[in-house]
């Protein structure tokens, strides 16, 4: 009895150092991959003027002048972050996570690391969209993968994942891959185009001139088990600061729109965009 509870004592002990670690494959993974990419990055010159954003909806030009961007300099990438996030793992799984994110200009490349645990156990998520192949992958206990999430609709899902984004990274709104088309004085519709995909959304703004949301019908709700299915999706920001004379979003939402009714299962506040 007392060699068997000193066995289980020794692996808990042993399983509890190993889960506090630092380091991961996974992490390790994501980090090879900034360091490629950021290596690979065209680092942007010159400055925001006017004659860039000249063919932009007037929405969409209004952003730009409120947040600050006009006079300021080009940016080749992003990082944003964001702290205790409450997200839902599936429809009724509430976690806490850390999450980390680089976008890209001049491909519409973006990867993403998810940092959390359950019950205790580490789970750790990759996110990459890289030449063109969407990936999102799940790992628990460090180990362990629980769910590997490729494919044309994962592509698709992830181009239109960048797009909503782009307004963050202005740069690459700039870009001949997406294309703007206006519709009044509060929407304007924007279409990317890359590797032979196409997908498009409807960014919304308020009067100031914030970028409030994104919708989109080109991204599937992905579960565990591989399956998926197409829902209308959006994500809501706000609570503007005003960080070395550039206006920010600092709080998101990302939801689906299911026909028995919106699941937010995103929210995080406090958001750094660097």
């Amino acid at each position: 009895m007392f060699i068997v509870i000193g066995i289980l004592l020794s692996v808990t002990g042993i399983l509890t150092i190993f889960f506090n670690i630092p380091c991961s494959k996974t992490k390790t993974e994501f980090n090879e991959m900034t360091m490629v990419l950021t290596a690979k990055a065209d680092h942007t010159e010159g400055v925001f003027r006017e004659e860039n954003i000249a063919g932009l909806p007037m929405p969409v030009q209004k952003y730009f002048r409120y947040c600050g961007y006009i006079g300021k300099p080009k940016m080749s990438y992003i990082n944003i972050s964001y702290h205790d996030v409450d997200f839902l793992f599936g429809k009724d799984k509430p976690i806490k996570i850390d999450y980390s994110q680089y976008n890209f200009v001049n491909k519409p490349d973006r990867i993403a690391y998810i940092d959390s645990s359950m019950y205790g156990i580490p789970f750790e998520g990759l996110d990459s969209y890289i030449d063109g192949t969407g990936s999102m992958k799940g790992v628990i206990a460090k180990l362990f993968t629980l769910f590997h999430q490729t494919g044309k609709a994962m592509d698709k899902s992830s181009l239109v994942t960048f797009l909503s984004e782009s307004l963050l990274i202005p740069s690459a709104a700039l870009q001949e891959y997406i294309v703007w088309e206006a519709i009044d004085n509060f929407h304007a519709k924007a279409t990317i185009s890359y590797y032979g995909i196409s997908a498009d959304g409807i960014f919304t703004f308020n009067e100031k001139g914030e970028m409030l949301s994104f919708a989109t019908d080109d991204r599937e709700a992905a579960s565990i088990d591989g399956t998926s299915e197409k829902v209308k999706w959006s994500v809501v920001c706000g609570d503007y600061k005003e960080i070395n004379g550039i206006k920010k979003p600092t709080a998101f939402q990302a939801l689906w729109h299911y026909d028995d009714g919106d699941l937010v299962y995103f929210k995080g506040k406090g958001t750094i965009i660097e």
